[in-house]
């Protein structure tokens, strides 16, 4: 195919979404690989301007290296990416911006879903807020280790992993009864030998227990507005951060705008 009659629209499609490289593209239509990518360059990225008038919004952050990320607002209900904004950091003014910006849209957010961010919660007024199930897991084993060794934290990895498989109710059970279980051995204290000072001996495993304990208000909301369908887990958004890094990965060396272009191509916002 000649140069001048390249269809952007079929290269850019190829280039973002078929993985092919500049390399590979410039082999199929017989031109240079600098070529293709001033052809890509060229390509202007079409951004979504319609929207549905209620959302559950599902919101997160992923990132490439050091000081630069994205951060995503997606509709539950549709699968559309309602808005999103390049970062440095993660913080809470950002997505307070973000809900801000979609309700300026006149979006009506009827649900959050969101990770377990300290902070978030108090932040949006009324609007009910699901904690994302799978990230509270993903906390409280990093505090139990993925093989812990004493009973106790081996039984609290059991209750955790049951989270996404109980109600709100059977839930707080099993947890509470793990903690009558293991009361007095979460209180066991040890005492330093330079201050004489005590401390709580299985320091961990009390910072896992109160993990749950905590967020416990926030993990089943999705049961409490079932009319809503709040999904319980953030997955969803996690899926297409994947999906995303794995198509960039066939374009190392990306320039930071070029990068970003990509981006917007993808998530069409």
């Amino acid at each position: 195919m000649a140069t001048e009659r390249f269809d952007l629209d079929e290269l850019w499609q190829l280039y973002s979404s078929g993985k092919q490289t500049c390399v590979q593209l410039s082999g199929r239509f017989g031109c240079s690989s600098n070529t293709i990518q001033r052809k890509i360059d060229k390509v202007v990225v079409e951004r979504r301007k319609e929207f549905s008038g209620v959302a559950v919004v599902v919101m997160d952050t992923t990132c490439f290296g050091r000081k630069f990320g994205v951060m995503v607002f997606k509709n539950s209900l549709d699968g559309v990416v309602l808005y999103k904004q390049y970062v440095r950091y993660e913080t809470n003014a950002l997505y307070l911006s973000g809900i801000a910006e979609i309700r300026r849209r006149g979006i009506y957010i009827q649900a959050i879903v969101r990770d377990g961010r300290q902070g978030l919660f108090q932040l949006f007024g009324d609007i009910p807020m699901q904690m994302c199930q799978f990230h509270r897991i993903q906390i409280v084993l990093r505090y139990l280790t993925r093989k812990p060794k004493t009973q106790a934290a081996i039984e609290l990895k059991k209750v955790t992993l049951k989270l996404t498989k109980q109600t709100r109710e059977e839930f707080v059970n099993t947890l509470n009864d793990w903690h009558l279980r293991w009361l007095n051995y979460l209180n066991e204290r040890s005492r330093s030998p330079s201050t004489g000072k005590t401390f709580y001996t299985h320091k961990r495993l009390r910072s896992a227990y109160l993990s749950l304990k905590k967020h416990l208000p926030y993990l089943f909301v999705f049961q409490d507005y079932k009319e809503l369908m709040i999904p319980n887990t953030t997955n969803a958004l996690d899926g297409q951060f994947s999906d995303l890094k794995n198509k960039l990965g066939n374009h190392n060396g990306l320039s930071k705008q070029r990068k970003m272009k990509f981006i917007d191509g993808f998530f069409k916002a």
